[in-house]
Formats: structure tokens, sequence, C-alpha cells
């Protein structure tokens, strides 16, 4: 399995946001549906490590976020849907942090910017639009040899070129294994983009959605 979910429970303070006893899948392209305040976001940030949680994360088939969680976090990637960095910094500053940390190979950050668009790499966030951000963030997602990328609402404040580039990055690095979680009120079919399976977050469990 490239991901797999044991019992994991997630709260905000007494109030249960998520329970799900068990998630499992292997390589593809995942669309996670859910109305606003299903927890899409608190599952994504739960599986990036960014929030405690009880239960197991396991990432192909060997590392456990809590037992091995640099391993695991140099091989699961997220962008969130809104992302909010310090004002003072610079896409530059930003994407040169995460691909030391990540430890992206020779020539990717270059190929990201290009593909995405990112001319703007001098400038502060503070003087950057929500779509401009959002490319970055984007961006960041892609740097370092991720297993799993999750991309929560990629789609939302982008144009519809740097769409069409997402897409081919998608694409790109699903074709040599990497596989992706996308959470998404737009179709990706309209893109051109192929999903595995699509599964909804609902009372707090994923239940797989199955064509009528």
């Amino acid at each position: 399995m490239v991901l797999e979910i044991r019992d994991l429970h997630q709260k905000y303070g007494d109030q249960e946001i998520l329970a799900i006893p068990s998630f499992q899948i292997g390589h593809g392209i995942y669309w996670i549906q859910g109305e606003n305040g299903a927890g899409k976001s608190t599952l994504f940030r739960t599986l990036s490590g960014m929030l405690p949680y009880q239960g197991n994360v396991i990432l192909n088939d060997q590392y456990d976020l809590k037992k091995q969680p640099v391993d695991y976090r140099l091989r699961l990637n997220l962008g969130e849907a809104e992302p909010l960095y310090p004002s003072f910094l610079t896409p530059s500053d930003l994407i040169s942090f995460v691909a030391e940390a990540k430890k992206a190979p020779e020539g990717q950050v270059e190929k990201l910017i290009e593909a995405l668009g990112i001319n703007y790499l001098k400038n502060t966030f503070g003087s950057c639009s929500s779509g401009m951000v959002k490319k970055v963030s984007l961006a960041v997602a892609f740097l370092g040899a991720p297993t799993v990328i999750i991309l929560d609402e990629p789609l939302i404040t982008i144009d519809f070129e740097a769409q069409k580039a997402l897409f081919e990055l998608i694409r790109s690095y699903h074709a040599v294994g990497v596989t992706f979680l996308l959470s998404s009120h737009q179709l990706f079919q309209q893109g051109g983009l192929t999903v595995s399976k699509t599964f909804a977050l609902k009372n707090k469990i994923l239940q797989e959605i199955t064509a009528a």
C-alpha cells in the first residue's frame, strides 16, 4: 500500500472531526469530495503531520508518521487550499528553503517555476495576489521526491494557463510513480485528468463513490 490509515481519530476540543477505522490506497490519483466543513482540510493536515492525532498513518508499508516522522515527511507533500506565508518573505525565499528541506534534485526548482509561470520571485508575499501565492504553494508541493502529493482545492484562484500546467505536472509525476490525493469542487475531468477513484468524506469517515 502507498498510504494506509488505521483507526484514525481527530478532535478539536471535545468535537470529533474524523473517525476513520481503515483506509488504504495504492498508486493512483484520488479525488476526495465533501461538503464545506466535512473535514477535508483537517484530514490533509493530519496526513501531512501538521496536527496531532490518534491512530496510525503509514506510508509505503514502512514509514509510520509517528515513528519515522522525518522519513515520512520527505515522502509526502501538501499544497494547502488557502496558503498563508509571512508577508515579508519572497517566493524565492520560500521555494529555496523547502527545496533544501525536501532535498530537491538539481534543476527541479527551475522547471517548476517555469511551468507555473512564477515570474515574481523577488516580490514579497505581502504584495502578491492570492493567485500568485497559490502558484507558489503548488510549486512547493512538487518539490523533492515525494511518494504522495496532497493538493487541497488546487484549482481555486489560479488562471486557466496555470490549471493546464498543474494538470500536466500531475500527469507527469503520476507517470513516474507519485500518488495524488486531490480535493476540489470543480471537475478534474474537464481538464483531461483521469481520476482512479473518488471518495466522499462524510460523517467523519471516507467512503468510495461508485458509478451508478
